[in-house]
């Protein structure tokens, strides 16, 4: 799917982690990939998740944070969850941001104060808007098209700084204009963020939040601010710093947030074996990264055993698990098969499809076409 335009990325670079500062929030990326050691499981001996482990769902005792971490997926027993699928979740846009026109590979979007001109490989389509309304775009982005390519902004009006302040659900953040392209929030995202408050705020309790490969922390931001106790995890340094820049630039420094920079599989697996338990878990994995120690990710190597693991620490009562997938050669159906089977036995539904991104013209209030941003699977109790 499409190149996320999402978070720094935490690449050995300037400006970005997770994705866009330097990487992909999580695991540190690499536009080249040397040879790949095995995951760091514990053994060290298996570079991917074996699907050959007798092993049932059961409750498993706390045990002490020095056993070895497991490297199987367990086969998990009973009726898989209902399904709602294909689901389309669509952005049409929120303060500080819209989509204003697509086309000819390139996006066209409003970012606060200024109109920014990207690439984007799913815009197969002839723009909309006339080429003058492109050209005086604020910023452009120019050089490597990938997501991971390293580029340059070109400024045809003036000279801008580096970052600038934004607001999404009642989350203040800056933007910033990184080398790979992203901007330090991807919107799309928005249909999750605002399920996620309202779980949050209807639950009636404080809800424990994860947010793993949290890029910036917008997220996180939210969740806080909606009433909940959260669990920033991102294996890059810059996208960590980013986010408590985030934060004090909202006045948030109060908020319940653990900010945390590790390898997202490691702390997950700590995790497990501490017992702890989440009731909501965002989980936005690269599909190529490295942790801070040289950890390497795989996407298709690794999820299932990560999905896995984060069923192990959903709560009893949770409200939800969810996956986003960019950049992927792969259907919506692939993850949402992947997320039945992990939560088989857990009752409740898997719902799928993919996140979109609805035009509105120059002022955010013209429904214009759809463009697809990302693949979802998405577990809700019921």
């Amino acid at each position: 799917m499409k190149d996320k335009d999402r978070r720094p990325k935490g690449k050995a670079g300037p400006a970005t982690s997770s994705r866009g500062v330097q990487g992909r929030a999580g695991q540190v990326t690499a536009n080249r990939q040397p040879p790949a050691k095995p995951y760091a499981t514990g053994s060290g001996e298996s570079r991917s998740p074996a699907r050959n482990a007798p092993e049932k769902s059961v409750a498993r005792p706390v045990v002490a944070d020095a056993a070895a971490p497991r490297a199987e997926v367990r086969v998990r027993s009973g009726a898989k969850p209902d399904e709602r699928i294909p689901i389309i979740l669509e952005t049409k846009g929120a303060r500080d941001y819209h989509l204003i026109d697509s086309g000819d590979g390139l996006k066209l979007e409003q970012y606060g104060p200024y109109r920014i001109v990207r690439p984007e490989a799913q815009a197969l389509w002839p723009k909309t808007l006339p080429a003058h309304v492109w050209d005086n775009a604020d910023s452009i982005f120019t050089g490597d098209t990938d997501e991971d390519g390293m580029g340059r902004w070109r400024f045809p009006r003036q000279a801008l700084g580096e970052t600038w302040p934004m607001q999404i659900l009642d989350a203040e953040f800056y933007g910033r204009f990184t080398a790979f392209r992203h901007v330090g929030v991807f919107p799309e995202q928005l249909a999750h963020w605002s399920w996620m408050k309202e779980q949050i705020e209807t639950a009636g309790r404080p809800l424990k939040v994860l947010n793993l490969f949290g890029y910036t922390g917008v997220a996180s931001l939210i969740a806080a601010k909606a009433g909940a106790e959260v669990t920033h995890v991102d294996a890059s340094k810059k996208a960590i710093g980013w986010a408590r820049e985030n934060q004090a630039l909202g006045r948030a420094d109060h908020l319940p947030i653990r900010w945390i920079c590790e390898d997202a599989m490691k702390f997950i697996q700590r995790e497990e074996r501490r017992g702890s338990r989440y009731d909501i878990i965002l989980t936005d994995p690269p599909k190529f990264g490295r942790g801070p120690n040289g950890e390497v990710w795989q996407l298709f190597e690794h999820l299932a055993l990560m999905l896995d693991i984060c069923r192990e620490i959903l709560s009893p009562e949770a409200r939800g698990l969810v996956l986003t997938a960019y950049s992927i050669r792969a259907s919506f159906y692939s993850i949402h098969e992947l997320m039945r089977e992990t939560m088989r036995g857990r009752g409740g539904a898997v719902e799928s499809g993919e996140l979109i991104l609805r035009e509105g013209g120059l002022d955010g209030n013209e429904p214009g076409r759809a463009l697809s941003t990302s693949l979802f699977s998405r577990w809700v109790p019921k």
